[in-house]
């Protein structure tokens, strides 16, 4: 793990969901069962990635391991990142229930890693950007593209607003409206603290930050006002 200074972000102190949780932690495949299509991102995912056998992949948010587990199948080695230790223990177990002997799991995330001089083919991070502010997720970018080969490919998904939504009054009472009844009142109280406490950005901003951090965005895709998923090669 990197020794930062005194004045770097925490990345290890959690807004929101405590992950540290043993009940949190042991229902979490299943409450994102209810509000994602897990098989669908996989495959949007591996689709865009373009996954050869001999590369290696980093994942930065591993939380249970079920996209580490997928991804290792499809490349060298995988290494998985979560600042959550429970997570890690809990994925460590699934990895090895799966039969996954390529995969190495690290309690770190995007400031702490320390990648000890490797390099990666590929970086994927899916919902874990926006738990740092807009000046950490530059450094966090800057970090993820040190760490990529020449034309290293990054995959990003997160809750990224849309510029073109002029009225978050009504889109968010409608957006939280919307949420599945099955889902239960705490994912709309998840997605209330997420508005208000954590660190989404615009679209805008996120494709800046993109730039500056020396990748050229490829594909981008946004859905729902709220979502967005890059392909981007470092430059």
């Amino acid at each position: 793990m990197r020794k930062l200074p005194v004045w770097y972000y925490d990345e290890f102190v959690q807004n929101g969901t405590d992950y540290t949780n043993r009940d949190e932690i042991l229902g979490y495949d299943q409450s994102m069962d209810k509000i994602r299509n897990i098989g669908k991102e996989m495959e949007t995912m591996l689709g865009l990635i373009d996954l050869r056998p001999g590369e290696k992949v980093l994942e930065i948010g591993c939380g249970t391991g079920e996209f580490t587990i997928e991804l290792s199948k499809h490349c060298k080695g995988v290494v998985a990142l979560d600042i959550s230790s429970g997570m890690v223990e809990f994925a460590r177990k699934k990895a090895h229930w799966a039969r996954r002997d390529n995969i190495e799991l690290v309690n770190s995330g995007f400031l702490t890693y320390d990648p000890a001089e490797r390099k990666f083919n590929v970086i994927v991070t899916q919902l874990v950007l926006h738990h740092l502010p807009d000046f950490w997720k530059l450094a966090a970018l800057k970090n993820i593209s040190s760490m990529l080969e020449p034309e290293g490919r990054f995959y990003l998904r997160d809750v990224i607003y849309s510029s073109e939504i002029y009225d978050y009054d009504s889109f968010f009472s409608q957006t939280l409206r919307n949420i599945p009844h099955d889902a239960g009142d705490k994912m709309v109280d998840d997605f209330v603290h997420h508005i208000k406490e954590e660190f989404s950005t615009f679209d805008w901003v996120m494709e800046g930050l993109l730039e500056k951090a020396g990748f050229t965005i490829e594909k981008a895709f946004y859905e729902d006002g709220f979502m967005a998923t890059y392909l981007c090669r470092k430059n």
